[in-house]
């Protein structure tokens, strides 16, 4: 079976970190995109980089880089469609998207998600992890899994279904998924969750933790 392609996405604020590129801050002496880059190469069939502003300050990293199309700060789907969009330009059928700020993602992210994407039409899945008891009291008694919007696969036939739904407002990842019967497919979180995100100075000294 054809590799989708990989799209990292970098189109983020990052406002908890202080703004800029996120994905350049070290964590054991490498940046975390190069971190994402060296996971997600070996699984995917070729990739690019989603974000906005100048590409020429990613120019060392060697990626073609692919900017939002819709309008303002629309969160990850926005990075969706612009690697949709992408991959419909390279005639690929599906991408698997990675966040450029986790580090740890599982090294079998596109093979499981391929596997739970099995015989749809057109394959549309999220990681997710087991929620801790705690996580589901709080939430009320629903869905006992994190689903993780950033880390998917998405087929580009859907490309112009969710570009109609981004210009009609929807920003809620799951809701769009949910809407296409999207699977989920399932990953440990022991020792710790592999989709831990960096959004603070505090979650880049625990990432460093878990290095050493």
């Amino acid at each position: 079976m054809t590799k989708p392609l990989g799209v990292i996405l970098a189109g983020g604020l990052a406002t908890r970190m202080g703004g800029g590129d996120k994905g350049r801050l070290q964590v054991g002496g490498q940046s975390l995109i190069c971190r994402v880059i060296d996971r997600l190469s070996p699984q995917v069939a070729g990739m690019a980089l989603n974000a906005n502003g100048d590409p020429e300050r990613f120019a060392d990293l060697r990626l073609p880089v692919i900017a939002d199309s819709i309008e303002g700060f629309a969160g990850p789907l926005a990075g969706v469609l612009a690697g949709l969009d992408w991959a419909a330009e390279q005639g690929a059928d599906t991408i698997v998207t990675a966040a450029a700020d986790t580090p740890f993602f599982p090294t079998d992210l596109v093979a499981r998600l391929t596997e739970a994407g099995a015989g749809m039409a057109h394959p549309l899945v999220l990681a997710t992890t087991p929620r801790s008891g705690d996580e589901a009291l709080k939430s009320g008694g629903g869905k006992r899994v994190n689903r993780h919007p950033a880390f998917g696969l998405w087929p580009v036939a859907l490309r112009d279904d969710l570009r109609a739904a981004l210009q009609d407002g929807l920003r809620k990842v799951v809701l769009w998924t949910d809407r296409h019967q999207g699977r989920e497919a399932l990953f440990e979180a022991e020792p710790f969750d592999p989709f831990f995100n960096i959004n603070t100075p505090e979650d880049l000294a625990r990432a460093e933790a878990l290095l050493a």
